[in-house]
């Protein structure tokens, strides 16, 4: 009996290390970013059972699969692509005609004008303005967030979009089931009773559970009437809108939009409605009435996600920020920045351009912000000015670059955003929207604490200890 114990148990642990083997040869042939590899293989051989548990749940690739076939995005494409602006009749830099060729290029990202922008700090304006909009549709709502919670806002959401279905509109709504899994299923089914058509992004269920769970949609679009649309950080949950709900307020960057760039956030979220759900199709809609708004404000919709062939929102940052001559101002609740990304930063302040982050002082997650904290000190050797927010969760999302250039939506400046999730920004080339947005961060920075060099040596020995610890699996958070 004794020698069948052990028997098997040698039989358990050659099984164990052949599957830690395999999966470190998966990792290894699949070239991704090393300093990511190595991560995954200190996982795997020194947290025995708890790496490969990890690894299984969050470590596999999807790159080379397709959310829908080739046939049917070209299809989307030739319905759907919004009308050809000649880039050399338009006033652009060099460096931003090249942001623009790359986006396009590797995101299907159509450069618009004739665009009209409203932008949002704070929930209670955003979420008003939102309602309004919807309250006034007359003939669709297509509706995307990765949070979508059943409480107070969300049923105020909830019950416009039931009362404008019953009325005949199209309504739809795409929901990441990860995001939104704290909201009852009764909640969700009481909207499809309601003829609201509402769509999980990638359903979390058993078998599919160890594939699905750590692909997140984090995107944030909605379009009305195909004329109307909104994109940023915002989620439909109270906490944007009635601090006491979470017991601190968040602090949030959002867009209204009206013009071309609304046909850009449709076709993305054709693309999405359709990823894997055979049931109920969406199909190609007429392309949007032609806009009676005439200016020049340019701007491109840039998505990104595990799917594609390239890091499409990272290539964008990285071409956006090593092209900066005067400064470069981001806001992010969190920064674990690639090396890449990183290491274009401290090369931009080194040559004395002038860059600035802000982060959250207190975030919603601990391990993030200590991870976020790591890389504090070696952005301060290179002379980047870094900000801790202090009167809540800093949650929005954005860049601003010289004097005519913006992006923000809902990419977080972290690997999760840049490889693992489905994120969608907007890029905007205009002076007075980035004149606006320079003055919102500088707002902002009234309510900061500036790092500095010898305040920051002065953490405890602990804090500094466990932002090490974390560090090391900072690329696979």
């Amino acid at each position: 009996m004794h020698s069948l114990f052990v028997w098997s148990n040698i039989i358990v642990l050659i099984f164990y290390i052949i599957t830690i083997i395999s999966c470190i040869v998966v990792v290894l042939k699949e070239n991704r970013n090393p300093i990511r590899s190595l991560a995954w293989v200190i996982a795997l051989i020194f947290l025995p059972v708890v790496g490969l548990v990890f690894y299984i749940f969050f470590g596999r690739s999807l790159r080379g699969q397709h959310m829908i076939s080739r046939m049917n995005k070209r299809r989307i494409i030739t319905t759907m692509a919004p009308r050809h602006v000649n880039l050399n009749s338009l006033n652009l830099s060099r460096a931003e005609r090249n942001l623009v060729k790359l986006a396009r290029n590797i995101s299907s990202s159509f450069y618009t004008i004739n665009n009209k922008i409203e932008i949002f700090t704070n929930g209670e304006d955003k979420f008003t303005a939102l309602k309004k909009d919807l309250e006034e549709a007359r003939h669709s709502i297509f509706l995307q967030y990765y949070i979508f919670l059943d409480d107070t806002l969300g049923h105020e959401i909830a019950e416009i979009l039931m009362k404008k279905a019953r009325q005949g509109l199209d309504v739809k709504v795409i929901y990441d089931h990860v995001g939104s899994f704290s909201a009852r299923n009764k909640f969700f089914k009481m909207m499809n009773s309601a003829g609201v058509e509402t769509h999980p992004f990638f359903r979390v269920t058993f078998p599919q559970f160890a594939n699905r769970v750590n692909w997140r949609n984090h995107r944030k679009l909605v379009i009305i009437d195909e004329k109307i649309g909104y994109i940023g950080g915002m989620n439909i949950a109270d906490r944007y809108v009635n601090r006491q709900s979470h017991g601190w307020g968040w602090r949030d960057t959002h867009f209204r939009l009206e013009g071309d760039i609304t046909e850009s956030l449709l076709y993305s979220f054709v693309v999405d409605w359709n990823f894997r759900n055979q049931e109920h199709p969406m199909y190609y809609p007429r392309k949007a009435v032609e806009t009676q708004i005439r200016n020049q404000l340019g701007m491109q919709l840039v998505t990104s996600g595990p799917l594609a062939q390239w890091n499409n929102l990272s290539l964008c940052f990285l071409k956006a920020i090593t092209a900066a001559t005067k400064c470069i101002y981001i806001q992010t609740p969190y920064f674990l920045p690639t090396d890449a990304l990183r290491n274009a930063l401290e090369a931009a302040a080194l040559s004395k351009i002038d860059v600035r982050i802000m982060i959250p002082r207190r975030s919603d997650s601990k391990m993030l912000q200590y991870a976020s904290f790591s890389y504090i000190t070696q952005c301060l050797k290179a002379g980047i000015k870094i900000y801790l927010y202090n009167p809540g969760m800093l949650h929005a999302k954005s860049m601003i670059i010289d004097d005519n250039f913006v992006t923000a939506g809902s990419t977080n400046f972290d690997f999760r955003s840049f490889e693992n999730n489905f994120e969608s920004n907007l890029m905007i080339y205009d002076r007075e929207v980035n004149t606006r947005m320079r003055e919102i961060f500088f707002e902002d920075m009234q309510k900061c604490t500036k790092v500095t060099n010898s305040s920051w040596r002065e953490r405890p020995l602990l804090q500094r200890s466990v932002e090490s610890v974390v560090r090391l699996v900072s690329p696979i958070l």
